[in-house]
């Protein structure tokens, strides 16, 4: 039984290739402008990795914002439920998950038997969103995967009053120019990214296990950060959170294949 799932999201695109349970090939790319084009280059990439063809998919489910623009899928399901499976899938114990993409943020309670019971969204402001932190980096100079590293070099951290995107950024020039050290104002960057998600993780509850999905998971500056702001440690996965939306697609697809999805 071969199965992908394909997460068409804002910055990235993903695709995974299961069979058995067991991954084939998880390939994350650069998200293009169409997301049909985006679809068909991660998954033709897949495909070459796992060594098969497109036709040997038996089964294969969309997610993520442009999931509707995917020509090869069977079926489209959300990405909450994805990112919900997915994370499932690799940390059973998991009861919040904590998903942040380029340009929303998803925090999800699901009971002891995996089902989500309840969930929050940010999708109509950049704060508190992978596109944040782009464009933070790109106002330091710094490599958007190296931005989180900077919270463990910083002294004294600045403090940012707005955590709107338009005003952040304008505080975070006028710092450079004041003098301020890239540390110390990275540090103050993923600290509010933080105090914005924090916001939305303790609307829904905080209950253990939790863990992050998402790119924004591998910058330890944020993670950190929550994990102060709420209290927790935050499991980390055995996988590249990138790839968990695609993941839990995946997972949904062999289900269907077996009769067990809901």
């Amino acid at each position: 039984m071969i199965v992908a799932g394909c997460d068409i999201g804002s910055l990235t695109a993903k695709v995974v290739i299961m069979t058995n349970g067991k991954i084939l090939a998880s390939p994350v790319i650069k998200s293009k402008s169409r997301p049909e084009e985006s679809a068909k280059e991660v998954m033709d990439m897949a495909l070459s990795k796992a060594g098969l063809c497109l036709d040997a998919i038996e089964y294969c489910i969309g997610t993520g914002y442009g999931r509707g623009k995917i020509p090869f899928v069977n079926e489209v399901i959300s990405e909450i439920a994805c990112h919900g499976k997915g994370a499932r899938f690799l940390l059973p114990t998991a009861r919040t998950v904590i998903d942040i993409g380029g340009q929303d943020c998803k925090t999800m309670k699901i009971d002891r038997s995996g089902k989500l019971i309840k969930f929050i969204t940010n999708d109509k402001c950049a704060a508190g969103t992978g596109r944040f932190l782009e464009v933070m980096a790109n106002v330091l100079g710094v490599r958007l995967e190296d931005l989180g590293a900077l919270s463990a070099r910083a002294r004294a951290p600045v403090a940012l009053a707005s955590t709107c995107t338009v005003w952040a950024q304008a505080e975070v020039v006028r710092n450079i120019n004041e003098g301020k050290s890239i540390e110390d104002i990275g540090a103050s960057v993923n600290e509010a990214m933080a105090k914005r998600v924090a916001i939305l993780v303790n609307s829904v509850g905080v209950e253990k296990d939790v863990c992050m999905s998402g790119g924004v998971a591998k910058n330890i500056g944020v993670v950190k950060s929550l994990e102060r702001l709420l209290g927790v440690k935050i499991k980390k996965l055995k996988l590249d959170p990138q790839i968990v939306g695609a993941l839990g697609a995946a997972v949904f697809a062999k289900e269907k294949l077996e009769g067990g999805a809901e």
